[in-house]
Order: structure tokens, then C-alpha cells, then sequence
């Protein structure tokens, strides 16, 4: 109810303060103008996150102070802080980076906001700015109807900057007109209480405009009216730092646990940057005049002072809460949980598919790999848990004969059932996060996104193989026949072998391990059929097992050798088609299988 009419509310508002002054009118324009210049200039950006963008910050945010760099840098760069908290999200939600990682590009990013409160400050009030907003609108436009899309992401570029540049020359405009009507420093109010009280009208006006960047713009053309006193504005621009977590708090709701996590350690940040700096107001405003002096800044150049306030109580928040970002993490992994599931199996859901993903489409490729991982981690127990193998012991170092021994439970498990609640609606929602996320990359990308789409069927074919398997592994697996009984010993051990290697695959960073894993896989597919390898033509000749037990053994034996063929596809393109140089090394290499066992020997 609320939402419904807090926006009729503010038509009305407007419309009222329209009919009031045209002044208002002036103001109010250059900061619709402004927006959209950001709204303009984040498309732009947006348009070369297949590449740089997003390729810098998966790559420069391995060390606490290289997340930093990245936050201050790019948001500099960018004017947009909005922008480097979505791409942080998406990428934190897609499990490209780490909490810690994200937590420190927030808190660069926050320093970076300051960068606009200099520009603005010490240039664009001192020159007439929108003369410069003009060329920039022609050619910004001329470029956005190119159909390059790199020449069309340019455009938004120059017609962002530009309508940035106008909505800054508008409000400046319209701050110095409206002091022949009211003067609004008259509404000055002074000590704490002021202090709060602007701090309050500072949030609320970053969460209406949803941007801290247009907030500062708007309390500096404000005070070079001098329209508000100098203190408010310190107010006002510790209220804005606060009332710009909300952008990072709605881009997280469309995202993962991860995602909210991020938003809620921005949230805290924020916060605590803030009463750092109400509390010592005093000790940092006199931080600021020091400061001002040294740089030859005017005593009563109150719209420099702002920007170096603004630099400065970030800083010290940046400061403060450095050494505390791993108990920071901790606290928030540990309070914001995902809700564990109430029956017995349990419904699983995606991990790492989200909206916030698909802002970009490196963060969007990165979950899909991701989740096609995560429905295979779900297969691997399906599948060992539905021939009764205990999957620690798969994994562990103990030899496959003695692992085929110990038994899962009492009973089999139902795979069907496991099936449902485990797989389904993951793949389901792979196909059509894929489908979403085509719309944003080459196709290149689309080609490979095709490829992880076959990854997925493939686990979900080998899910159903064991199904199939699972009835007569269970008849004959306690046969009083021995040799039947053997043949389908073989079998267990043969899909205990293969998801061995492919977890060996998945956990090791020895990429000739992974190639020549891979190869044994193929090789062994052949050896262990028991139909090209003659072992069920002579058990059927020594009349060792009967006619219904050879056709039993020749069905389950296609279905050992999908289960095989579709696990090793899915790893191949999870493991080194994800990989360039995985990709490169396995074309150079054609080994046989003495080959394939000798160099394993040697690794061994």
C-alpha cells in the first residue's frame, strides 16, 4: 500500500512545486537530466562487460588490496558506484569471487564516490559546464545508432557524460535563481541536532534518486548557492554515503545468499563510517581545515572542504573496518544462512543461478558452470548412493575392492524419488537461465553455452542409466551364482572407478593429471564393456550363467557404458572446455592406453 502511493504522492509533490516556482522546475530537471546521464553512461559501461570490465575484476581481486584498487579505480572511472556493487554481486552470486574478495571492491568503491565530489567541486562550478554537455550529446548520439556494438557502448558513454554534465549546469542554475524567491539556508539548523536531522534528509534523498553520486552533486550546487549552510551539507553527505547501500541491498534481492551477504556488508559499512563520523565530527571538520590549508584551499571554499570531508571519513571507515573483513565474513556467513530443507531428502535448489548473474555475461557463464558442477555433485551421490556405495569411501584412497564392500544402507536408496528433489528442477533451471543469458553474448560464448546445456543432459542421462541399472545390480548382487554375481561386482567397481577419477578431476589443479584421467576413462569405457571384450560370449559359452542372466548383463552392460560415456563428455566440457590452455594441451596429446597407464604410474 505504501508504494502505491508514496508515487502518486511524489507527482503530486512535483507538480505542486512546478506550479510554485519555475526555479523548482530548473532543479528538479537538472536532476532527472543527471540521472539519466547515469542511467546513459552505466549502459555504456555495461556494453564492455564481456570483456574488460568484468575480466579485470576476476583477476584483480586476489589480494585485499587489489579488491581495494579495484573498487576505487573503477567506480572513479565509472561514476557509479551503483554499477561496480551490481557487477561485484553478480560475480560474488556466481561464485567468481569470494566474500572477502566483493567486501573489499564495496568498500574501494565507496572511497571512489569521492572522486565525483573533487570533479564536481573543483571543476565543474567554476566553468560553464554545459557547454561542453552539447558536443558530447551530437557525437554521443551519432554513435549510439551504430550497430557496432562497441561503437553504440562509446555512444552511451558520451551522451551519459553529457547529460551529466547539463543536469550538473541546471542545477547550479536553478540554486542561484531560487535565491531571489526563498532562500533556503534560512532553514539552517545548527549542533546535533541539525546534524541528524540532515543526516536523515540525505539518506532519504540517495534512496529516492537511488544515487549517491547525484545526492553529492545536488548538496554541493547547493552550498556554492549557498542555499545550505556548510555544516547541513557535511550532514547531508554523511546521510547520502548511508542511503546508498539501499541500491546494493534491491540489486542483492535478485541474487543468491552470497549476494546478500555482500549487500548486508555493505549495509554495515556504511553504517558504521557514518556514526564514525557524526561521533567525531568535531576532530574530522578540523581534520579538513588542516587539510585545506595544506592544499592552499580557501578558508571559505566550503564546496572543496566537502570533498575532503567526504575522502576523509571514508578513508577512516576503510581504516577502521579493514582488520575486521574476516570476522566480518564470519558473522555474516554465520547469521545469513540458507533455510535447510524439513524432509527427509530434501528439495535441492540452484546455488549459483540468479538474476543479478545475468547483468553480465562472464558472471552469467561463470554460474552456469558453477551449477552444471553443483548438479553433478548431486548425480555423484544419486549415482553411488543408488548402487549402495558409500561415497567417503569412493573418494578416499582406499583400494575399489574393498571399497565396493562397504554398503550404503540397508536398503536402496529410491532414485526416482532422489531424482525429483535433486536434479529436475536444477537442470530445469539451467536450460532456462541459459536461454536468458544467450541474449548478452557472442557466439562464441553461445556456442560454449550450448556445450554446458549438452553437460547437464549428459548428467541427467547418466542419472537415469543407474536407474535402470539399479534393479538388477540389487537381484544380483546376493546371487548364489557366482559368476553373475561377479560380473555385476565388475560393474560397481567400474562406476566407483569412474567417479573417482572424476573427482580426482575436479579437485586437482595438475592440469596433465586431468588430461591423462580423462584419457583412462575413454580407454576403460572399452575395456569394461563386456560385450566387445568377449566375457559375456564365453560365460554364455561355459554355460556359466543362464540365457535370462546373459540378456540381464547385456542390457546393463549399455547402460554402464552410457553411464561411463556421458560422465566422461560432461567432464570434458566442464573441465577442460571451460579452459582454454586444458583445451589446447589435450589437442596436442593422443595417447594410448600403455600410455595412458604408464605416465599414471609414474604421477603415482
Amino acid at each position: 500500500m505504501s508504494k502505491n502511493i508514496f508515487f502518486p504522492l511524489t507527482l503530486i509533490l512535483l507538480a505542486y512545486g512546478f506550479y510554485k516556482s519555475a526555479d523548482f522546475q530548473a532543479i528538479s530537471a537538472g536532476i532527472a537530466i543527471f540521472l539519466f546521464g547515469m542511467l546513459s553512461l552505466e549502459q555504456g559501461f555495461k556494453s564492455f562487460s564481456g570483456g574488460i570490465l568484468d575480466r579485470v575484476l576476476k583477476f584483480s581481486t586476489d589480494k585485499l588490496y587489489k579488491s581495494l584498487l579495484f573498487g576505487v579505480v573503477s567506480t572513479s572511472i565509472m561514476q557509479s558506484s551503483s554499477l561496480v556493487s551490481i557487477l561485484t554481486i553478480s560475480f560474488l552470486g556466481a561464485g567468481l569471487i569470494t566474500l572477502a574478495q566483493g567486501i573489499g571492491v564495496i568498500f574501494g568503491a565507496n572511497l571512489g564516490t569521492t572522486t565525483g565530489a573533487w570533479l564536481v567541486a573543483g571543476y565543474g562550478l567554476k566553468v560553464n559546464i554545459g557547454a561542453y554537455a552539447m558536443p558530447m550529446l551530437v557525437f554521443g548520439t551519432l554513435f549510439v545508432f551504430q550497430k557496432n556494438s562497441s561503437l553504440k557502448g562509446v555512444g552511451y558513454i558520451l551522451t551519459g557524460l553529457g547529460f551529466l554534465f547539463l543536469g550538473i549546469h541546471y542545477m547550479k542554475e536553478g540554486f542561484e535563481a531560487f535565491k531571489s524567491t526563498i532562500d533556503l539556508s534560512a532553514y539552517a539548523v545548527g549542533g546535533f541536532k541539525g546534524l541528524f536531522l540532515f543526516t536523515l534528509i540525505g539518506i532519504v534523498a540517495t534512496v529516492v534518486m537511488q544515487s549517491s553520486h547525484a545526492t553529492l552533486v545536488l548538496i554541493i550546487t547547493a552550498l556554492s548557492a549557498g542555499q545550505i549552510s556548510y555544516e547541513n551539507a557535511l550532514a547531508l553527505a554523511i546521510g547520502a554515503n548511508v542511503g546508498t547501500t539501499i541500491t546494493a541491498i534491491l540489486g542483492a534481492m535478485s541474487s543468491n545468499i552470497e549476494g546478500k551477504r555482500l549487500a548486508a556488508a555493505h549495509l554495515i559499512f556504511n553504517l558504521v563510517t557514518g556514526l564514525i563520523a557524526i561521533v567525531f565530527i568535531g576532530q574530522i571538520v578540523a581534520l579538513v581545515d588542516w587539510s585545506a590549508t595544506q592544499l592552499s584551499i580557501a578558508h571559505d571554499n566550503y564546496t572543496l572542504k566537502l570533498a575532503i570531508f567526504h575522502t576523509i571519513f571514508n578513508t577512516i571507515g576503510i581504516l577502521v573496518m579493514i582488520p575486521f573483513i574476516n570476522t566480518l565474513v564470519h558473522f555474516l556467513e554465520k547469521t545469513l544462512q540458507m533455510k535447510p530443507s524439513d524432509d527427509e531428502i530434501g528439495h535441492d535448489n540452484v546455488a549459483y543461478l540468479n538474476e543479478a548473474a545475468l547483468e553480465f555475461p562472464q558472471s552469467a557463464m561463470g554460474a552456469i558452470i558453477r551449477e552444471t558442477k553443483h548438479l553433478y555433485e548431486n548425480a555423484f551421490e544419486i549415482i553411488a548412493h543408488g548402487l549402495n556405495l558409500k561415497r567417503g569411501k569412493i573418494v578416499s584412497s582406499l583400494e575399489l575392492e574393498e571399497v565396493i564392500k562397504f554398503t550404503h544402507s540397508k536398503k536402496y536408496i529410491d532414485i526416482e524419488d532422489f531424482y525429483e528433489k535433486r536434479i529436475k528442477d536444477i537442470y530445469s533451471d539451467i536450460i532456462t537461465f541459459s536461454t536468458k543469458a544467450q541474449a548478452n553474448m557472442s557466439p562464441k560464448s553461445i556456442e560454449n553455452l550450448y556445450r554446458l546445456k549438452l553437460a547437464s543432459r549428459d548428467i541427467v542421462e547418466a542419472v537415469k542409466n543407474t536407474k535402470h541399472l539399479q534393479k538388477n545390480i540389487v537381484k544380483f548382487s546376493a546371487h548364489p551364482n557366482q559368476y553373475i554375481k561377479k560380473e555385476y561386482a565388475l560393474i560397481k567397481l567400474s562406476i566407483a572407478e569412474l567417479l573417482r577419477n572424476i573427482n580426482i578431476i575436479a579437485t586437482t589443479d595438475e592440469e596433465d593429471v586431468i588430461i591423462l584421467l580423462l584419457s583412462k576413462i575413454r580407454v576403460n569405457t572399452q575395456k569394461y564393456d563386456i560385450i566387445s571384450n568377449g566375457k559375456l560370449d564365453e560365460l554364455i559359452r561355459n554355460k556359466h550363467i543362464t540365457n535370462q542372466m546373459a540378456t540381464s548383463l547385456m542390457n546393463d552392460s549399455v547402460y554402464v557404458y552410457n553411464i561411463r560415456n556421458k560422465l566422461c563428455n560432461m567432464a570434458e566440457i566442464l573441465f577442460i572446455e571451460a579452459n582454454s590452455d586444458l583445451k589446447h594441451l589435450q589437442e596436442e596429446l593422443h595417447i594410448t592406453q600403455e600410455e595412458v597407464e604408464s605416465l599414471l604410474e609414474q604421477k603415482e
